[in-house]
């Protein structure tokens, strides 16, 4: 290679870079095959060109400037933020991708893990977040780099919170400041939940903030523009169109329901604004889908509805997010088979029920399906967290609900779910037991549970049998059952012992609705949740 590119410096007499002296090259080529292609048609032609008509280069007009008016007013607004960290025992680092890292916490099968809430955070190379670290090294510094846009001319900033997180030193610089100054920026609240924070300088001027548009006014196909520092090239502008609304891309975090948008969006640009054609704010972009690192056309915003309600918690006298919740827990993803097993239509049926929490207070059961909130119907999960999460902590609400068969009313008092649900994920270990299980045609081998079990994976009691081994692409597998998980109920029938699952499975047919009530493995409060599908 060294000898190819001294040998394009001395054809072009020219001191560049390996790299412009290919590109030139290219060009040349391209340029010879045109000679090449316009000679050997020349060729087959007549030389006559009496009937050719003579080009004309019209007038310089500006067909549209829609894009460049919103730039030229959107990017004052937006700023570029750096941020250092000390890494304590960094040789413990995980490099980036591992699936022992980030929010996925070892989930090899969740394709979000490795950049979720991370990718933004530093550049390709660089010194960003998900750095490796070295055996026997001292506490190394950490860098990272984000976008931001100013909501208030007070010098309040929005951004995303794993741009901040952790952060020693946040510095903020303002795009088109003429005098390249550098802010410190102070944290005024996070909310994990939604991966958003707040951030404000002190400029002592008024600084330009953007407009907030309505996110719900958007649909499938607008014009949208994406506003940050990729790679740290400030004022970047990309333009693109809304491709999807209401995505969920990463199971189980409910309250993050992004706008999707093939605007061009990548590391660095994370925090920064996605804005419609009337100049305003509609998302924050937070994450984007990738398999090699950069811009693949499929990337996420948080809309701007979230960002508001977030945002004005945030800067409240507590500087945190409250959202109600009455203790309850169900599948993210509907099932069929649960509806009809249970015999409901619509709603949300209950698969666990927290200890003293509000719902249990106020007598709802495993099983019972909500179907409205203070007389809104409820037809889904997602429904369900949005009613009751806008609720204040400490207010009553009315649930409606159906138990075998009959609707029934029942009034909660709301708790703040984060401190309800403070303890409610923890890691698991394999189950080292011995024994002899019994293989299922569910395409499972369970046995029952002794006490030895139940103390050492803190079980409350010896009810339930445990999953051995799950048979690949068999009905235990499809249904979402894994190796560790207790078994409580099959189809509403109490599971105690191995002799209740073995007399419930040979009762099941080809073509009936299963549903398993299970308590996961590795759920340190005895969580429960509902698995099923059709038995083929």
């Amino acid at each position: 290679m060294h000898s190819q590119v001294s040998g394009f410096r001395q054809r072009f007499k020219a001191n560049r870079f390996a790299s412009t002296a290919v590109i030139l090259a290219t060009l040349t080529l391209g340029i010879l095959i045109g000679t090449v292609v316009s000679g050997a048609v020349k060729g087959n032609q007549q030389n006559s060109s009496a009937d050719a008509t003579p080009l004309k280069v019209p007038s310089p007009v500006q067909l549209s400037n829609q894009f460049s008016t919103i730039a030229r007013q959107l990017e004052p607004s937006v700023v570029n933020i750096n941020t250092e960290s000390t890494i304590k025992n960094p040789h413990h680092r995980m490099m980036p991708g591992n699936p022992d890292e980030g929010p996925g916490g070892g989930d090899e099968d969740n394709p979000f893990q490795d950049f979720f809430n991370r990718f933004f955070g530093g550049q390709p190379g660089g010194g960003g977040q998900g750095g490796q670290g070295f055996e026997g090294a001292p506490d190394m510094r950490e860098r990272s780099l984000g976008s931001g846009v100013i909501v208030d001319p007070k010098g309040y900033i929005v951004t995303n919170n794993h741009v901040v997180e952790k952060a020693d030193k946040i510095r903020v610089n303002l795009m088109g400041d003429p005098e390249t100054v550098t802010y410190t920026a102070t944290v005024i609240g996070t909310d994990s939940e939604t991966d958003l924070a707040v951030i404000k300088i002190d400029a002592k001027k008024p600084l330009p903030a953007a407009r907030l548009g309505n996110s719900d006014s958007m649909n499938v196909g607008d014009w949208v523009l994406a506003i940050g520092s990729p790679f740290g090239l400030n004022e970047t502008v990309t333009a693109g169109i809304v491709s999807a609304i209401g995505r969920n891309i990463v199971p189980l975090r409910q309250f993050e329901s992004f706008i999707q948008t093939d605007a061009a969006i990548n590391p660095g640009n994370s925090g920064g604004p996605l804005v419609n054609m009337n100049g305003e704010v509609i998302g924050i972009n937070t994450a984007i889908y990738t398999s090699g690192g950069g811009y693949q056309g499929v990337g996420f915003a948080m809309p701007s509805n979230t960002v508001a309600n977030v945002y004005n918690q945030l800067i409240g006298p507590e500087h945190k997010v409250m959202r109600g919740s009455i203790g309850v827990q169900f599948n993210a993803v509907p099932n069929p088979a649960i509806a009809r097993v249970y015999g409901v239509s619509s709603g949300v049926t209950i698969a666990d029920v927290t200890p003293n929490g509000p719902a249990e207070k106020a007598g709802l059961k495993t099983g019972d399906t909500i179907v409205s909130v203070n007389g809104h119907s409820v037809k889904n999960g997602d429904e369900l967290v949005a009613d009751i999460s806008a609720l204040k902590p400490g207010t009553t609400a009315k649930i409606g609900y159906v138990r075998n068969g009959k609707e029934q009313t029942t009034e909660v008092t709301i708790a703040d779910r984060a401190k309800l649900f403070s303890n409610r994920l923890g890691g698991g270990e394999e189950n080292g037991e011995e024994g002899q299980p019994q293989e299922s045609k569910f395409g499972i081998t369970v046995r029952g549970i002794t006490q030895d079990m139940a103390n050492r994976f803190n079980f409350p009691n010896t009810k339930g049998v445990m999953v051995q081994d799950v048979k690949p692409d068999g009905f235990g597998d499809t249904a979402g059952l894994s190796r560790g998980d207790v078994i409580l109920e099959i189809n509403k029938q109490p599971v105690n012992n191995e002799a209740d699952f073995h007399r419930i499975e040979s009762q099941m047919k080809s073509g009936q609705d299963v549903v398993f009530l299970v308590r996961p493995r590795g759920s340190r409060d005895n969580t429960t949740v509902f698995m099923g599908g059709t038995l083929p």
